[in-house]
């Protein structure tokens, strides 16, 4: 029993030092969760200091964003149109050449024969031809004193009329073999840039061969071949039955523009696997900023909205019941403010309705800020319609910053760091 009654004694002594910790505790952490219930209502520790921008009227671009791919505008695989032997090649690799240039030779011997035979046998004809009208006239005159049979004037007229048809025969066999003797002469059949040589001098080359000589690819202008959703074929038909539209592809950044081109044709059937359109595209490549192959992001403008408001794409947040934005009233107080936003980009939106021209509207320092809430304007340009480009990369799907820094945190980093506060993010 005594050893019992010692043991009870000692377990509720244990629960009393227990009790007197856990109430230390509460004591320590009740002022402390205060003070940070008074931050979080913002109301605690004075104006909220935020960057502010005022709406503006300005003409909108509508853009339709794709993924596209470059094609040189035409290309040829220069091939040999008779057989013989390459003696030479007329072009540098990676040169440009124009239509008509000669860009290899193939050995002319045996086709200049060709030629020459053909010449020299319609020589020979004409000679026979012209022999034989004189004997048609001498044949008339005697005919009409009766002094030949009418019958060996009739054989003479035959002769005549097959010696006439041997000699245009003779013609297109001359034609022929020019042509032949001119295809030794290989030509560039458009304007534009060789590539590698894919035979050597010396070799060769058949009429056969798949292979060809060299490709020629017409990049000056080009084509792009693009792809937009099913959804917006009605917009592009319409802008498009209107007049031209302008492409313009983009670079890495997404934002400069290489070149700006025409659109030139939407496909007549959607790809019922993908539900896209295609579209294509000529661009002038004046600066051969654009290569056969190469993927581009490009755009395409489809309109412009005349004189509409548009805000920062930073003020703009998101709750329950919508888009909102905090509207700057006189006496530095912020007021929800709902609207309507019909299209925006990383830099701006246009709202339809809620906002006037001239309205002030929070940009940044939504972390303390509520309805009614007291500001005051950090440093910065509060004028721009644009937010600064790190604020809109660091911007979180509810539309709130994550470079907001506590008071109390900036004061603790300060004082680990030997009194020096810095803008870094913790």
């Amino acid at each position: 029993m005594k050893m019992s009654r010692r043991g009870i004694a000692t377990a509720l002594v244990g629960i009393l030092v227990i009790g007197i910790v856990a109430a230390i505790v509460m004591q320590v952490r009740e002022p402390q969760a205060q003070r940070g219930g008074g931050r979080l209502r913002g109301g605690g520790e004075g104006p909220v200091p935020v960057l502010i921008a005022t709406a503006t009227n300005a003409d909108v671009p509508v853009y339709f964003d794709g993924v596209g791919t470059t094609r040189a505008l035409n290309t040829v695989t220069v091939k040999p149109q008779v057989d013989g032997k390459l003696m030479t090649l007329l072009f540098k690799e990676g040169q440009d050449v124009e239509r008509g240039d000669v860009v290899a030779q193939i050995d002319p011997t045996t086709y200049q024969a060709q030629y020459d035979q053909a010449v020299a046998k319609k020589a020979q004809d004409e000679a026979q031809l012209a022999n034989a009208r004189i004997d048609v006239e001498r044949y008339t005159r005697l005919a009409a004193t009766n002094a030949i049979n009418r019958q060996q004037l009739d054989t003479q007229k035959s002769l005549v009329a097959q010696l006439e048809a041997q000699v245009k025969q003779d013609q297109a066999a001359i034609d022929n073999t020019r042509a032949i003797l001119d295809y030794t002469r290989i030509t560039a059949p458009i304007s534009g840039r060789t590539g590698i040589r894919l035979v050597d001098v010396g070799n060769i080359v058949r009429v056969a061969d798949q292979t060809g000589l060299v490709v020629i690819t017409q990049i000056r202008p080009i084509s792009i071949f693009f792809t937009l959703p099913q959804q917006q074929i009605a917009a592009v038909n319409k802008a498009f039955a209107q007049g031209a539209l302008t492409v313009e592809t983009l670079g890495a950044d997404n934002r400069t523009v290489i070149d700006r081109g025409t659109l030139q044709v939407v496909d007549n059937q959607v790809d019922q696997t993908t539900g896209t359109i295609k579209l294509k595209a000529e661009f002038p490549n004046a600066q051969l900023q654009l290569w056969p192959g190469q993927f581009v992001n490009v755009r395409l403008l489809v309109d412009t909205l005349k004189q509409v408001v548009v805000v920062p794409t930073a003020a703009v947040q998101r709750g329950p019941n919508g888009t909102f934005v905090y509207l700057v009233r006189d006496g530095d107080t912020a007021a929800v403010r709902p609207i309507t936003v019909s299209q925006q980009d990383d830099a701006q939106a246009v709202v339809t309705a809620g906002l006037q021209a001239g309205d002030r509207v929070v940009t940044s320092g939504f972390a303390r800020l509520s309805d009614g809430s007291h500001i005051t304007v950090s440093s910065g340009d509060a004028t721009q319609p644009t937010p600064p480009t790190g604020e809109r990369n660091r911007r979180r799907g509810d539309g709130n910053l994550q470079s907001e820094e506590r008071p109390r945190d900036r004061q603790r980093r300060s004082e680990r760091s030997g009194g020096t506060t810095t803008s870094a993010n913790p």
